[in-house]
């Protein structure tokens, strides 16, 4: 692991004790990182950060009985009073829309409780060399996210005819194909799949299959 030429000071809040003494044993092997700071609620947490700097501040997204609260409100008040602290969120959240309003409000990486524990110290070098950092369960979830959106939008945007005519089209069938299976006149598929492309701004059969595929529409074939 990576030695730190300077003493970086970090503040642990989690509301299960063994959560902060897992972190406390992985932390205890890494030189000139010392936790300066724990609390198991807001209220420990923001009295702690009052009276102690720390560099980085390690909070679970999920701290019910603290007068300040937690979550989106947490990750706020911290970020406005010690913006020259990062903050790494360890949750088991799994609420993409969450997720994405706590790095809106000031988080600057979230770690999954699921993933290894060594990631905590992976999110910390990196929001130190000041970059977010997403964990791969994380990264994940948002991923899928975007795609169930996408998939949405398009739902949204184009008839249940036109959505099943370009779904056709991008995995591999031709308009007469695509007419004789569904039944349809060449012409009337034609122009679904032109008024779809239109709708979705696509100019090109090959910008086409590019979006059903980077949208999730039609999944890669695999070798």
């Amino acid at each position: 692991m990576h030695a730190f030429t300077k003493r970086i000071r970090l503040a642990v809040a989690d509301d299960h004790p063994l959560v902060i003494l897992a972190i406390e044993k992985l932390i205890a092997h890494i030189p000139n990182i010392e936790i300066v700071c724990r609390a198991q609620d807001s209220t420990e947490l923001v009295e702690a950060l009052a009276t102690q700097e720390c560099d980085v501040v390690i909070m679970d997204f999920f701290m019910p009985g603290g007068k300040f609260g937690d979550g989106i409100n947490l990750i706020k008040y911290v970020a406005s009073r010690h913006p020259k602290a990062a903050i790494v969120v360890l949750s088991m959240m799994t609420d993409a829309d969450l997720i994405a309003q706590a790095l809106e409000s000031g988080a600057n990486a979230m770690v999954s409780k699921q993933d290894r524990l060594e990631l905590i110290y992976v999110a910390i070098v990196t929001v130190l060399a000041q970059e977010d950092y997403l964990g791969p369960s994380v990264r994940a979830l948002l991923a899928d996210a975007n795609v169930a959106n996408r998939v949405d939008l398009i739902r949204k945007k184009l008839t249940r005819r036109e959505l099943d005519v370009i779904a056709r089209y991008a995995r591999g069938g031709n308009v007469t194909e695509i007419a004789r299976e569904l039944g349809r006149s060449v012409k009337t598929i034609s122009a679904q799949k032109c008024a779809a492309m239109r709708k979705l701004d696509l100019s090109t059969d090959a910008e086409l299959y590019r979006f059903a595929f980077d949208s999730g529409l039609v999944q890669a074939r695999r070798a």
